[in-house]
């Protein structure tokens, strides 16, 4: 039991560590996502609603309903192919690798990460501009301002 609690923290990338993600599956618009490499990754500085469409006490709370934003941020990460998991996870296949950099833990064993995409653009600041997630002051202090719609 604690080898895998061990195992699990691990994954934890550490706060200013650059990593690469290859997305395989994600639950939702701020993630996770989880990466083929290991980690998964909760989206720095941004909240979505949760996919029973509610929004949790003192997060910042998007009108995008919570399946359109997760399909933005899938749409986004322009997987060849994508199907359900059981588990409702969206599973991707073929999705170009992400360049993100940690900043630290997030919850258990997810790393909240700035990541950018292929063309190089800030992935958390393309879902605020489209309306998919509000940019979360509290974490991002004002990073993303300039991404507004």
């Amino acid at each position: 039991m604690i080898a895998l609690v061990l195992a699990a923290a691990a994954l934890v990338v550490p706060a200013g560590e650059a990593f690469t993600c290859t997305p395989v599956r994600v639950w939702d618009a701020d993630g996770p996502i989880w990466c083929a490499e290991g980690p998964r990754v909760r989206i720095h500085g941004i909240a979505a609603r949760e996919m029973d469409g509610t929004c949790r006490p003192g997060h910042p709370c998007p009108d995008m309903a919570p399946a359109a934003a997760r399909d933005a941020l899938i749409t986004l990460l322009r997987p060849a192919e994508t199907g359900t998991a059981p588990t409702g996870h969206v599973v991707l296949t073929d999705a170009p690798a992400l360049a993100c950099r940690s900043h630290g833990g997030a919850n258990g064993n997810r790393t909240a990460a700035a990541c950018a995409l292929e063309d190089g653009s800030d992935l958390a600041c393309r879902l605020i501009a489209g309306g998919a997630v509000l940019e979360w002051l509290r974490y991002s202090k004002g990073a993303y301002r300039r991404c507004a719609r």
